[in-house]
């Protein structure tokens, strides 16, 4: 399966997200209903018209640079939002992400940044911090993770990162969702570490969704 990068990658997963439809979005921009299917699968056409990607930013509310147009330029806001980070690593023992749990801190984050990220409400994003090296080069020892806990079932359920629970331990994998069957491949990005094909999703505790990363340079 082609690995969808740029444009087209981030309009199939705000359609995803968002539980929208090719045929409505394309019949939107005046197009005919299979116009963002070929755009996301075949690449057909190679870029969005202009005109295309204004209407798709302004509908999903996100900026134009996204759908591959230019940055719009954003005045300063103070008004941030705040998302709590919690005292746990991925693979930090039981309890975590436990009703109750005290964050440690706030971080700041731009309202429409978050929306570029995710769709999710602020009340369902966490930060928390990766440890060990099995999603390396992606994700590092150390590094401190967002998670959207609103896109763990069903239909919301879609490759990506995502923190789990096994046995009373947190993780990050990667995890690839089977188009037909529904069934999840969980693996790590360091092909040190092993796979985990066919899996249950009733059998996978599903904490998150990993929506972005930062880490300290050294």
């Amino acid at each position: 399966m082609e690995q969808l990068t740029g444009a087209r990658a981030e309009l199939a997963r705000l359609i995803a997200e968002r539980r929208e439809d090719y045929a409505g979005l394309s019949r939107m921009l005046g197009r005919n209903a299979a116009y963002i299917q070929q755009f996301i699968k075949r690449g057909t056409p190679r870029r969005l018209s202009e005109d295309d990607r204004a209407k798709l930013a302004r509908y999903f509310d996100v900026d134009e640079s996204l759908f591959g147009g230019p940055a719009r330029l954003l005045e300063a806001s103070t008004d941030l939002i705040a998302i709590p980070r919690y005292d746990i690593r991925a693979s930090a023992g039981p309890g975590a992400f436990a009703d109750g749990e005290v964050p440690i801190a706030h971080l700041g984050f731009d309202e429409r940044f978050l929306k570029q990220l995710c769709s999710a409400r602020p009340a369902d994003l966490s930060i928390i911090r990766v440890r060990g090296d099995s999603m390396f080069p992606t994700l590092a020892d150390g590094d401190d993770i967002m998670v959207d806990r609103s896109a763990v079932t069903g239909s919301a359920l879609h490759d990506g990162i995502y923190v789990l629970r096994r046995d009373e331990t947190l993780t990050v994998k990667r995890i690839a969702v089977h188009p037909g069957s529904r069934k999840l491949t969980i693996s790590s990005d360091n092909s040190a570490y092993p796979s985990w094909p066919d899996c249950d999703p009733n059998d996978v505790e599903v904490i998150g969704r990993v929506v972005w990363a930062g880490r300290k340079i050294n």
